[in-house]
């Protein structure tokens, strides 16, 4: 009796362990790598599913640095008011090197991003679905 109930045991905590792993990487942050070079980010649309997200920046041979602004598309992206400040990134990156922003919780929409810094075209579409 005692080894079935070590075993209940057993199983029971090691389903518990794997819903709890499931669980946590799901709500841990998911990492969306943007390059940037001369004028242009290389990525012109992405498509994800909603949740939370670090933006990665890699400055690849810009000369100088850049950063990363992103905005819900429609809005007056001149404005800083409109820019979702957790997506920049904690410092600018120079040339050669990445940074990263700060979590990010996006909900389904349509968002624009560009640096102001390089500068490049304000309409790169991210897609939350």
């Amino acid at each position: 009796m005692k080894k079935i109930i070590a075993l209940v045991v057993l199983v029971a905590g090691t389903l518990l362990n794997a819903n709890a792993q499931e669980k946590m990487s799901k709500m841990a942050p998911k990492t969306i790598a943007l390059e940037q070079v001369k004028g242009a980010f290389t990525q012109k649309q992405l498509t994800i599913d909603e949740g939370t997200y670090i933006f990665e920046v890699f400055n690849n041979g810009v000369g100088h640095d850049v950063g990363l602004v992103l905005a819900p598309k429609g809005s007056d992206i001149s404005n800083s008011e409109n820019h979702i400040k957790t997506a920049y990134v904690t410092k600018a990156v120079a040339t050669g090197e990445k940074e990263r922003s700060k979590p990010t919780t996006l909900k389904k929409g349509e968002y624009v991003y560009f640096c102001p810094l390089n500068p490049t075209a304000t309409d790169n579409t991210l897609i939350v679905k």
